[in-house]
């Protein structure tokens, strides 16, 4: 049976890649642009689930903030 699970990535841009990271469990993927990155990421999601148990994730996902740190110079 097929089932889809909402997970959350981060992108972020590395040199001349973009690298996608699943926060809720530790996968990540890379491509030229953000939308390569981020079907490479479910590629690897997918094939990362067939030995692994999928986790407990809320409706209401994980909340995603900026955090300014005040740091001397």
């Amino acid at each position: 049976m097929e089932r889809a699970v909402r997970l959350t990535a981060v992108v972020t841009h590395e040199g001349d890649w973009y690298v996608a990271r699943a926060l809720e469990v530790e996968v990540a993927s890379q491509g030229r642009s953000v939308e390569e990155s981020l079907t490479n990421l479910r590629e690897a999601l997918e094939l990362y689930f067939e030995d692994e148990p999928v986790p407990a994730v809320s409706d209401d996902g994980p909340i995603v903030a900026s955090v300014d740190v005040r740091l001397s110079a």
